[in-house]
């Protein structure tokens, strides 16, 4: 257990937006400890991305949050079908952009002692589906 009492396992619930697919992308991310305390919330603009890079970019920002935290043990929850099954290699990655955020998404996992993956519907991701949005909103708004 950590300084506070709160244990090293997290959830983290992680989406990625992207308006045009590619277009003005984000990523949210909501990290929870294992007493359902909200431990961290970010949510990232990623400029011109399709939907697919903007989940993968929603994990690694997670991956890194949690690395930060020093979490042993982590489960990941995501409403990405795609990215769920790739990382439990269920498909396999054949867009050479996503292999890239894959193979780092996994040098990432190495960190942790023990790592889930699944995937949930979009209802009960709605926390890090509004953060991806908002980071988006943020920086697509005109000046003036």
């Amino acid at each position: 257990m950590d300084e506070a009492g709160r244990g090293r396992k997290f959830c983290a619930y992680i989406d990625g937006a992207s308006r045009g697919n590619p277009g003005e992308a984000g990523a949210g991310i909501v990290i929870i400890n294992s007493h359902d305390e909200v431990m961290r919330e970010d949510a990232r603009y990623l400029g011109l991305a399709t939907n697919n890079v903007a989940e993968y970019s929603g994990l690694i920002l997670a991956l890194e949050h949690l690395v930060e935290m020093e979490a042993e043990e982590i489960t990941i929850f995501s409403d990405s079908q795609l990215l769920a099954n790739q990382l439990n290699r269920l498909y396999r990655v054949s867009d050479e952009k996503l292999k890239e955020l894959f193979h780092k998404a996994i040098e990432l996992m190495k960190q942790f002692q023990q790592v889930s993956v699944y995937h949930i519907p979009r209802e009960q991701n709605m926390r890090a589906d509004r953060l991806a949005n908002l980071a988006i909103d943020r920086m697509s708004k005109p000046i003036g």
